[in-house]
Parts: structure tokens; sequence; C-alpha cells
């Protein structure tokens, strides 16, 4: 029953903004700020059926039973590549619509949608609290942005599809714009490039994501 009720409650937005998403609104209350989280699917998921971001990642992990603390979930979808801008956009509707907590906007992503966390997060890095990067990598010009903001980066020693060193190029460049940056690098012994999505159905993720507050 209450993975039916989070299904249900799991609204598509279409029309709205550059990306069409889904918004997750179970624990949501209109009179109470709400913490976000954003969440950037990889390649496989691309395309124009929404249902697709539920396959894995934090809605799927939240069908399948875990509990996150209050917030509001946005998954949106990209047919080719994740655009800063055009996420930003998802994120300007969702701040005119709902009662966000502005302080607390946390990002994460897999894949494809580990190097759009971190190229979001580079490039406005004013607007995110915390971010995840899984399985991803980054771009470099975006160092000193990212040393900003913290950041957890994870990666699978065994992934043949995107290489850990990906994750360790970004991480060595963050640490290079600035050696004291919150910035956490985990390779994970064996993790393959799919394993790595039991990291979504995991507490630690939110756990540290929610005890971050911008400005802090």
């Amino acid at each position: 029953m209450s993975t039916q009720i989070a299904l249900a409650q799991q609204e598509a937005v279409k029309g709205k903004t550059s990306y069409d998403f889904l918004i997750d609104t179970e624990h949501y209350d209109a009179e109470d700020s709400s913490p976000l989280i954003i969440f950037l699917h990889g390649r496989s998921l691309s395309g124009r059926d929404l249902n697709r971001v539920k396959r894995y990642g934090v809605l799927y992990a939240k069908n399948r039973g875990l509990s996150i603390p209050t917030s509001l979930i946005v998954a949106p979808q990209t047919a080719s590549g994740w655009d800063p801008d055009k996420v930003e956009d998802v994120l300007d509707y969702v701040l005119k619509n709902y009662n966000v907590d502005e302080k607390r906007v946390y990002v994460c992503g897999m894949s494809m949608g580990g190097y759009g966390t971190m190229d979001f997060v580079g490039k406005y890095p004013d607007r995110v609290a915390a971010a995840v990067a899984i399985c991803g990598g980054g771009t470099a010009r975006y160092a000193e942005n990212l040393s900003t903001v913290p950041l957890w980066i994870q990666h699978g020693s065994a992934d043949r599809a995107v290489p850990a060193s990906e994750s360790k190029k970004i991480y060595k460049a963050i640490k290079n714009a600035n050696p004291a940056a919150d910035a956490t690098l985990t390779i994970i012994p064996g993790g393959t490039h799919g394993s790595v999505e039991r990291l979504f159905h995991q507490d630690d993720m939110y756990e540290w994501l929610f005890q971050h507050t911008k400005g802090d």
C-alpha cells in the first residue's frame, strides 16, 4: 500500500520548464518550507517517457520502501545530456510553485547524471547546499566553484563504463583549487557501474545531504 501511495504522489509536470519532470509530494506540507532533492539520471533513462526516471535512483529507492525524511523530490528527464541552465530552470519553477527552503536544495546524480550534478553545482554553486555524484565525473573549469559546496563523490573501482579515474580527476582538480574544500571521494572496492546504484537505497547519502544547510 505504501508503494502505491508513493507512486500516486509522483506527479508529472510537463511543458512548464526546459525539462519535464516528476515531483514526489508524499511528505510535502505547503505550510512548512521543505528541503528539495533533485535527482539527475544517467544516459539509459534519457528520452521523453517520464516513467523511465523511476527505474533507478531516488524515486526507485523510495518506491521500494526507502524512507526519505520530509522533502520534495524532483526527477527531471533529458533526451540529450544535462544542461546546467535547464536544470536551473526546473529549480526556479519548483521554488516559485512550492514552499521550498532555498538553503536546503540538494542535488544527486548517477553516471551522466553525476556529470550533470557536478556541472550544475559548478555553474550555480550558490543554489546548492550539498551534492552527491555517483560514477560520473566533472568539468575542470568548474573546480573553484565546486570547492565552495560540500560534495560526496562516489565511484566503483571496477566500473568499466565510466572509469573511476574520472571521479579522481575532478576531485583532484577541486582540491587543487582549494585544499580545504569540503569534498570527499569514496572509491567502492569491486563496485561496478550498475552495482553502485544501491547507494540510493541506503540512508547514508540522505543523512549526509540533510546535515548541510547553505550558509553554514
